[in-house]
């Protein structure tokens, strides 16, 4: 199967898990997306993520994290999609519920938080918001 948008499928895994109450989530590896849940892990929105190679295929084990019996993780969207692309620079990176939630950024010198990038003084792709 053909994936136009494998980092959108990750959300809508870790969405569709949290929705259920699973503990983790299985997704296929990629360096960009493993960049992702770095920053997600920082911020505090995942348990911890771990590769795995099953059968010569490789597998993100993406462990969530729930508060209260309710998955910390409320809403998570992709911002900027293969199709259109958006960019923000250091003054522009956006708020997510008035700094309740985190952007995420792809920068030059790697995937931040929007807090992050604005504490480096840099702008870049803008991936996602969570809240």
């Amino acid at each position: 199967m053909c994936m136009t948008d494998p980092v959108s499928d990750m959300f809508t895994r870790m969405r569709n898990a949290g929705m259920r109450g699973f503990k983790a989530v299985s997704v296929p590896a990629s360096k960009e997306k493993a960049r992702i849940l770095e920053a997600l892990l920082r911020e505090g929105y995942i348990d911890g993520y771990s590769e795995e190679i099953k059968d010569r295929f490789s597998s993100i084990s993406i462990s969530l994290k729930y508060h209260g019996g309710k998955p910390v993780i409320s809403s998570i969207s992709r911002v900027s999609k293969p199709g259109c692309r958006i960019y923000a620079d250091v003054k522009s990176i956006p708020q997510v519920n008035n700094g309740l939630g985190v952007s995420v950024i792809s920068t030059s010198a790697g995937v931040f938080s929007d807090a992050e990038a604005r504490e480096r003084k840099l702008g870049g792709e803008v991936i996602c918001k969570v809240f």
